[in-house]
Protein backbone atom coordinates (compact mmCIF):
# COMPACT_ATOMS: atom_id res chain seq x y z
CA UNK A 1 0.00 0.00 0.00
CA UNK A 2 2.81 2.42 0.89
CA UNK A 3 4.48 1.83 -2.45
CA UNK A 4 1.27 2.48 -4.37
CA UNK A 5 0.64 5.71 -2.48
CA UNK A 6 4.18 6.91 -3.26
CA UNK A 7 3.71 6.21 -6.95
CA UNK A 8 0.39 8.12 -7.02
CA UNK A 9 2.07 11.11 -5.38
CA UNK A 10 4.91 10.85 -7.89
CA UNK A 11 2.58 10.95 -10.88
CA UNK A 12 0.69 13.95 -9.50
CA UNK A 13 3.73 16.00 -8.52
CA UNK A 14 6.17 14.90 -11.20
CA UNK A 15 8.98 15.02 -8.64
CA UNK A 16 11.34 12.07 -8.37
CA UNK A 17 12.40 13.02 -4.87
CA UNK A 18 9.09 11.71 -3.48
CA UNK A 19 10.26 8.18 -4.22
CA UNK A 20 12.02 8.52 -0.89
CA UNK A 21 15.49 7.35 -1.80
CA UNK A 22 17.86 7.28 1.10
CA UNK A 23 19.93 10.39 1.71
CA UNK A 24 23.17 8.41 1.95
CA UNK A 25 22.79 7.33 -1.69
CA UNK A 26 21.81 10.49 -3.59
CA UNK A 27 20.14 10.17 -6.97
CA UNK A 28 22.29 10.96 -9.96
CA UNK A 29 21.02 13.59 -12.36
CA UNK A 30 19.52 12.23 -15.55
CA UNK A 31 20.69 13.76 -18.85
CA UNK A 32 18.12 14.38 -21.59
CA UNK A 33 19.23 15.56 -25.04
CA UNK A 34 16.54 17.22 -27.16
CA UNK A 35 17.17 17.56 -30.89
CA UNK A 36 15.06 19.90 -32.99
CA UNK A 37 15.33 18.39 -36.47
CA UNK A 38 16.80 20.20 -39.48
CA UNK A 39 17.58 23.94 -39.11
CA UNK A 40 19.56 26.65 -40.90
CA UNK A 41 20.11 25.81 -44.56
CA UNK A 42 17.88 22.76 -44.17
CA UNK A 43 14.24 23.88 -43.82
CA UNK A 44 12.87 20.34 -43.66
CA UNK A 45 9.30 19.66 -44.73
CA UNK A 46 7.10 22.53 -45.89
CA UNK A 47 3.36 22.93 -46.10
CA UNK A 48 1.15 25.71 -47.43
CA UNK A 49 2.21 27.96 -44.56
CA UNK A 50 4.37 25.88 -42.24
CA UNK A 51 8.09 25.14 -42.20
CA UNK A 52 9.26 22.10 -40.27
CA UNK A 53 12.28 23.92 -38.83
CA UNK A 54 10.09 26.49 -37.08
CA UNK A 55 7.51 24.04 -35.76
CA UNK A 56 9.93 21.50 -34.33
CA UNK A 57 12.15 24.14 -32.73
CA UNK A 58 9.16 25.68 -30.98
CA UNK A 59 7.94 22.30 -29.73
CA UNK A 60 11.43 21.22 -28.65
CA UNK A 61 11.95 24.37 -26.58
CA UNK A 62 8.54 23.89 -24.98
CA UNK A 63 9.38 20.28 -24.09
CA UNK A 64 12.64 21.42 -22.53
CA UNK A 65 10.89 24.12 -20.55
CA UNK A 66 8.34 21.64 -19.16
CA UNK A 67 11.13 19.31 -18.08
CA UNK A 68 13.24 22.06 -16.55
CA UNK A 69 10.29 23.45 -14.60
CA UNK A 70 8.94 20.12 -13.32
CA UNK A 71 11.74 17.55 -13.25
CA UNK A 72 14.63 19.05 -11.27
CA UNK A 73 16.54 15.75 -11.39
CA UNK A 74 16.74 15.88 -15.20
CA UNK A 75 19.25 18.10 -17.01
CA UNK A 76 18.22 19.20 -20.50
CA UNK A 77 20.77 19.67 -23.27
CA UNK A 78 19.77 20.93 -26.73
CA UNK A 79 21.47 20.19 -30.03
CA UNK A 80 20.18 23.56 -31.21
CA UNK A 81 18.14 26.37 -29.68
CA UNK A 82 18.24 28.67 -32.71
CA UNK A 83 17.92 28.38 -36.48
CA UNK A 84 21.25 26.66 -37.14
CA UNK A 85 22.16 23.37 -38.82
CA UNK A 86 24.18 20.89 -36.74
CA UNK A 87 25.24 17.89 -38.91
CA UNK A 88 23.51 14.64 -37.99
CA UNK A 89 26.66 13.02 -36.61
CA UNK A 90 27.32 16.06 -34.41
CA UNK A 91 23.88 15.71 -32.82
CA UNK A 92 24.66 12.16 -31.76
CA UNK A 93 28.10 13.31 -30.63
CA UNK A 94 26.54 15.89 -28.30
CA UNK A 95 24.47 13.15 -26.67
CA UNK A 96 27.39 10.74 -26.38
CA UNK A 97 29.86 13.29 -24.97
CA UNK A 98 27.35 14.27 -22.29
CA UNK A 99 26.63 10.63 -21.38
CA UNK A 100 22.95 11.21 -22.03
CA UNK A 101 20.33 8.85 -20.63
CA UNK A 102 17.82 9.62 -23.38
CA UNK A 103 17.94 11.24 -26.84
CA UNK A 104 14.81 12.58 -28.56
CA UNK A 105 14.85 14.00 -32.09
CA UNK A 106 11.69 15.93 -32.98
CA UNK A 107 10.46 16.26 -36.58
CA UNK A 108 7.36 17.02 -38.64
CA UNK A 109 6.21 14.81 -41.49
CA UNK A 110 5.00 15.45 -45.04
CA UNK A 111 3.61 13.51 -47.97
CA UNK A 112 2.96 14.11 -51.65
CA UNK A 113 -0.70 13.51 -50.85
CA UNK A 114 -2.54 15.82 -48.47
CA UNK A 115 -4.46 12.91 -46.91
CA UNK A 116 -1.97 11.29 -44.45
CA UNK A 117 -2.45 12.58 -40.91
CA UNK A 118 -1.25 11.71 -37.44
CA UNK A 119 1.82 11.12 -35.31
CA UNK A 120 4.36 8.30 -35.35
CA UNK A 121 7.46 7.60 -33.30
CA UNK A 122 10.51 5.65 -34.45
CA UNK A 123 13.26 3.65 -32.84
CA UNK A 124 16.44 2.65 -34.64
CA UNK A 125 16.08 -0.45 -36.81
CA UNK A 126 15.72 -1.85 -40.29
CA UNK A 127 12.75 -0.43 -42.19
CA UNK A 128 10.13 -3.15 -42.40
CA UNK A 129 7.81 -1.37 -44.84
CA UNK A 130 8.22 0.87 -47.84
CA UNK A 131 6.55 3.69 -45.92
CA UNK A 132 9.06 3.47 -43.07
CA UNK A 133 11.92 3.41 -45.56
CA UNK A 134 10.64 6.52 -47.33
CA UNK A 135 10.42 8.44 -44.05
CA UNK A 136 13.98 7.47 -43.12
CA UNK A 137 15.20 8.25 -46.63
CA UNK A 138 13.67 11.72 -46.46
CA UNK A 139 15.13 12.51 -43.02
CA UNK A 140 18.56 11.11 -43.92
CA UNK A 141 18.81 13.06 -47.17
CA UNK A 142 19.90 16.14 -45.22
CA UNK A 143 23.45 14.74 -45.14
CA UNK A 144 23.71 15.70 -48.81
CA UNK A 145 24.01 19.29 -47.52
CA UNK A 146 27.04 18.34 -45.41
CA UNK A 147 30.63 18.45 -46.62
CA UNK A 148 32.42 15.14 -47.16
CA UNK A 149 29.37 13.14 -46.11
CA UNK A 150 30.62 9.96 -47.83
CA UNK A 151 33.59 9.82 -45.47
CA UNK A 152 31.75 11.00 -42.37
CA UNK A 153 28.99 8.42 -42.80
CA UNK A 154 31.18 5.56 -44.01
CA UNK A 155 29.93 5.61 -47.59
CA UNK A 156 26.26 5.70 -46.64
CA UNK A 157 23.97 6.77 -49.50
CA UNK A 158 20.54 7.92 -48.27
CA UNK A 159 19.03 7.19 -51.68
CA UNK A 160 20.28 3.60 -51.90
CA UNK A 161 18.17 0.88 -50.30
CA UNK A 162 21.29 -1.31 -50.14
CA UNK A 163 22.91 1.13 -47.70
CA UNK A 164 20.16 0.46 -45.17
CA UNK A 165 21.07 -3.21 -44.97
CA UNK A 166 23.90 -2.25 -42.61
CA UNK A 167 21.33 -1.45 -39.98
CA UNK A 168 20.13 -5.06 -39.94
CA UNK A 169 23.66 -6.07 -38.89
CA UNK A 170 23.60 -3.88 -35.79
CA UNK A 171 22.70 -5.19 -32.35
CA UNK A 172 21.07 -2.34 -30.48
CA UNK A 173 21.56 -2.75 -26.74
CA UNK A 174 19.06 0.05 -26.15
CA UNK A 175 16.31 -1.03 -28.54
CA UNK A 176 14.03 -2.32 -25.79
CA UNK A 177 14.12 0.98 -23.89
CA UNK A 178 13.84 2.99 -27.10
CA UNK A 179 10.69 1.13 -28.11
CA UNK A 180 9.28 1.59 -24.62
CA UNK A 181 9.86 5.35 -24.75
CA UNK A 182 8.36 5.49 -28.25
CA UNK A 183 5.23 3.74 -27.01
CA UNK A 184 4.90 6.21 -24.12
CA UNK A 185 5.04 9.12 -26.58
CA UNK A 186 2.40 7.60 -28.85
CA UNK A 187 0.15 6.83 -25.88
CA UNK A 188 0.28 10.46 -24.78
CA UNK A 189 -0.31 11.80 -28.29
CA UNK A 190 -3.35 9.55 -28.68
CA UNK A 191 -4.89 9.89 -25.22
CA UNK A 192 -4.06 13.48 -24.21
CA UNK A 193 -3.41 15.39 -27.43
CA UNK A 194 -6.12 13.42 -29.30
CA UNK A 195 -3.95 12.88 -32.36
CA UNK A 196 -4.31 10.10 -34.90
CA UNK A 197 -1.98 7.29 -33.77
CA UNK A 198 0.13 5.93 -36.63
CA UNK A 199 2.08 3.73 -34.25
CA UNK A 200 5.57 2.90 -33.05
CA UNK A 201 7.89 1.96 -35.90
CA UNK A 202 11.50 1.15 -36.71
CA UNK A 203 13.66 2.58 -39.48
CA UNK A 204 17.28 3.45 -40.21
CA UNK A 205 17.74 7.07 -39.13
CA UNK A 206 21.30 8.35 -39.21
CA UNK A 207 20.64 10.78 -36.36
CA UNK A 208 19.97 7.73 -34.12
CA UNK A 209 22.69 5.53 -35.61
CA UNK A 210 25.64 6.45 -33.38
CA UNK A 211 23.81 7.36 -30.18
CA UNK A 212 24.91 5.20 -27.25
CA UNK A 213 21.70 5.50 -25.23
CA UNK A 214 17.96 4.92 -25.75
CA UNK A 215 16.97 7.16 -28.68
CA UNK A 216 13.79 7.94 -30.59
CA UNK A 217 12.68 10.12 -33.48
CA UNK A 218 9.23 11.71 -33.16
CA UNK A 219 7.12 12.82 -36.12
CA UNK A 220 4.60 15.24 -34.58
CA UNK A 221 2.28 15.42 -37.59
CA UNK A 222 1.96 16.17 -41.30
CA UNK A 223 2.48 19.72 -42.55
CA UNK A 224 1.07 18.48 -45.85
CA UNK A 225 -2.36 17.91 -44.27
CA UNK A 226 -4.18 21.30 -44.17
CA UNK A 227 -6.00 20.75 -40.87
CA UNK A 228 -3.00 19.23 -39.13
CA UNK A 229 -0.79 22.01 -40.47
CA UNK A 230 -3.00 24.55 -38.71
CA UNK A 231 -2.76 22.52 -35.50
CA UNK A 232 1.05 22.37 -35.77
CA UNK A 233 1.27 26.11 -36.34
CA UNK A 234 -0.97 27.00 -33.41
CA UNK A 235 0.33 27.78 -29.94
CA UNK A 236 -2.31 25.42 -28.50
CA UNK A 237 -1.28 22.58 -30.79
CA UNK A 238 2.39 22.98 -29.96
CA UNK A 239 1.57 23.06 -26.25
CA UNK A 240 -0.45 19.83 -26.51
CA UNK A 241 2.34 18.05 -28.38
CA UNK A 242 5.12 19.35 -26.13
CA UNK A 243 3.26 18.47 -22.93
CA UNK A 244 2.58 14.97 -24.30
CA UNK A 245 6.29 14.38 -24.96
CA UNK A 246 7.11 15.78 -21.51
CA UNK A 247 4.68 13.38 -19.79
CA UNK A 248 6.19 10.47 -21.72
CA UNK A 249 9.67 11.52 -20.53
CA UNK A 250 8.46 11.71 -16.93
CA UNK A 251 6.87 8.26 -17.17
CA UNK A 252 9.98 6.79 -18.81
CA UNK A 253 12.39 8.02 -16.16
CA UNK A 254 10.02 7.12 -13.34
CA UNK A 255 9.58 3.51 -14.41
CA UNK A 256 13.18 2.86 -15.36
CA UNK A 257 14.38 4.46 -12.13
CA UNK A 258 12.21 1.94 -10.32
CA UNK A 259 13.22 -0.92 -12.62
CA UNK A 260 16.96 -0.32 -12.48
CA UNK A 261 16.86 0.57 -8.78
CA UNK A 262 20.20 2.34 -9.07
CA UNK A 263 19.38 3.95 -5.72
CA UNK A 264 18.55 2.20 -2.48
CA UNK A 265 14.88 2.38 -1.41
CA UNK A 266 14.02 4.59 1.53
CA UNK A 267 14.29 3.12 5.01
CA UNK A 268 10.50 2.85 5.12
CA UNK A 269 10.34 0.78 1.94
CA UNK A 270 13.41 -1.25 2.87
CA UNK A 271 11.93 -2.10 6.25
CA UNK A 272 8.72 -3.16 4.60
CA UNK A 273 10.70 -5.62 2.48
CA UNK A 274 13.13 -6.92 5.10
CA UNK A 275 11.80 -6.57 8.63
CA UNK A 276 8.32 -8.08 8.54
CA UNK A 277 8.54 -11.46 10.34
CA UNK A 278 4.92 -12.24 9.51
CA UNK A 279 5.51 -12.24 5.76
CA UNK A 280 6.34 -15.79 4.67
CA UNK A 281 7.73 -14.61 1.34
CA UNK A 282 10.53 -12.59 2.93
CA UNK A 283 13.59 -14.17 4.53
CA UNK A 284 16.01 -11.86 6.38
CA UNK A 285 17.87 -13.96 8.95
CA UNK A 286 20.68 -11.44 9.39
CA UNK A 287 18.49 -8.32 9.36
CA UNK A 288 20.71 -6.89 6.61
CA UNK A 289 19.57 -4.94 3.57
CA UNK A 290 19.64 -8.10 1.46
CA UNK A 291 16.22 -8.82 -0.02
CA UNK A 292 15.31 -12.44 -0.66
CA UNK A 293 11.93 -13.24 -2.17
CA UNK A 294 11.54 -16.98 -2.50
CA UNK A 295 9.67 -17.18 -5.78
CA UNK A 296 11.32 -14.19 -7.50
CA UNK A 297 14.55 -14.38 -9.53
CA UNK A 298 16.52 -11.27 -10.50
CA UNK A 299 18.52 -11.14 -13.75
CA UNK A 300 20.49 -8.49 -15.67
CA UNK A 301 19.14 -7.69 -19.13
CA UNK A 302 21.88 -6.70 -21.58
CA UNK A 303 20.32 -6.56 -25.05
CA UNK A 304 17.27 -7.02 -27.26
CA UNK A 305 17.05 -8.16 -30.85
CA UNK A 306 14.42 -8.64 -33.51
CA UNK A 307 16.34 -11.80 -34.46
CA UNK A 308 17.05 -14.80 -32.27
CA UNK A 309 20.67 -14.97 -31.05
CA UNK A 310 22.54 -18.19 -30.44
CA UNK A 311 24.12 -18.50 -27.01
CA UNK A 312 27.56 -18.84 -28.62
CA UNK A 313 27.14 -15.37 -30.15
CA UNK A 314 30.24 -13.18 -29.49
CA UNK A 315 28.14 -10.84 -27.35
CA UNK A 316 27.84 -13.57 -24.69
CA UNK A 317 31.52 -14.56 -24.53
CA UNK A 318 32.71 -14.70 -20.93
CA UNK A 319 29.25 -14.81 -19.42
CA UNK A 320 27.18 -17.66 -17.95
CA UNK A 321 23.55 -18.10 -16.95
CA UNK A 322 22.36 -16.70 -20.28
CA UNK A 323 18.58 -16.50 -20.41
CA UNK A 324 16.29 -15.68 -23.34
CA UNK A 325 12.68 -14.56 -23.20
CA UNK A 326 10.36 -13.07 -25.81
CA UNK A 327 8.23 -10.00 -25.28
CA UNK A 328 6.48 -7.71 -27.78
CA UNK A 329 7.97 -9.68 -30.70
CA UNK A 330 11.47 -9.00 -29.39
CA UNK A 331 14.05 -11.52 -28.19
CA UNK A 332 15.53 -10.29 -24.92
CA UNK A 333 18.66 -11.60 -23.24
CA UNK A 334 19.85 -11.60 -19.65
CA UNK A 335 22.97 -12.84 -17.90
CA UNK A 336 23.39 -13.92 -14.31
CA UNK A 337 20.66 -14.59 -11.79
CA UNK A 338 20.05 -14.43 -8.07
CA UNK A 339 17.20 -14.58 -5.59
CA UNK A 340 18.98 -11.81 -3.68
CA UNK A 341 18.56 -8.29 -4.97
CA UNK A 342 21.79 -7.00 -3.38
CA UNK A 343 23.78 -9.73 -5.16
CA UNK A 344 22.34 -8.97 -8.59
CA UNK A 345 22.82 -5.24 -7.97
CA UNK A 346 26.54 -5.87 -7.42
CA UNK A 347 26.64 -7.99 -10.57
CA UNK A 348 24.92 -5.21 -12.51
CA UNK A 349 27.73 -2.77 -11.79
CA UNK A 350 30.29 -5.21 -13.22
CA UNK A 351 28.19 -5.92 -16.31
CA UNK A 352 27.66 -2.22 -16.99
CA UNK A 353 31.36 -1.88 -17.82
CA UNK A 354 30.66 -3.72 -21.09
CA UNK A 355 26.91 -3.05 -21.38
CA UNK A 356 26.20 0.51 -20.10
CA UNK A 357 22.49 0.11 -20.85
CA UNK A 358 22.09 -3.05 -18.76
CA UNK A 359 19.40 -3.10 -16.10
CA UNK A 360 17.81 -5.46 -13.59
CA UNK A 361 14.67 -7.42 -14.41
CA UNK A 362 12.62 -9.66 -12.15
CA UNK A 363 10.90 -12.95 -12.94
CA UNK A 364 8.30 -14.93 -11.05
CA UNK A 365 7.75 -18.50 -12.23
CA UNK A 366 9.79 -17.57 -15.34
CA UNK A 367 7.37 -14.75 -16.20
CA UNK A 368 8.76 -11.24 -16.15
CA UNK A 369 7.24 -8.89 -13.57
CA UNK A 370 7.88 -5.23 -12.79
CA UNK A 371 10.31 -4.56 -9.96
CA UNK A 372 7.86 -2.04 -8.61
CA UNK A 373 5.39 -4.87 -8.19
CA UNK A 374 7.90 -6.64 -5.98
CA UNK A 375 8.12 -3.51 -3.83
CA UNK A 376 4.33 -3.07 -3.78
CA UNK A 377 3.95 -6.64 -2.53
Amino acid sequence: MIGKILLVILVIMGNFSVLGYSSDNPKKKRILVLDAGHGGKDSGATGQKAKEIDIVLAITLKVGNYVEQNLPDVQVIYTRKTDVFPPLDKRAEIANKNNADLFISIHANSNKSNKPIGTETYAMGLSKTQGNFEVAQKENSVILLEEDYHTRYEGFDPNSSESYIIFSMMQNTYLDKSLTMASYVQDEFREKAKRIDRGVKQAGFLVLWNTSMPSILVEVGFVSHPKEEEFLLSETGQDYLASSIYRAIKKYFMYFDMEELELAPSDELRNKLTDNPNDSNINTPDKSNTVIISDVVFRVQITSSTKKLEFDHPIFIGYSDIYEYKENNMYKYTIGQSAKYEEIKTELQKIKVKFPGAFIVAFKNNNRIDLKQVIDQ
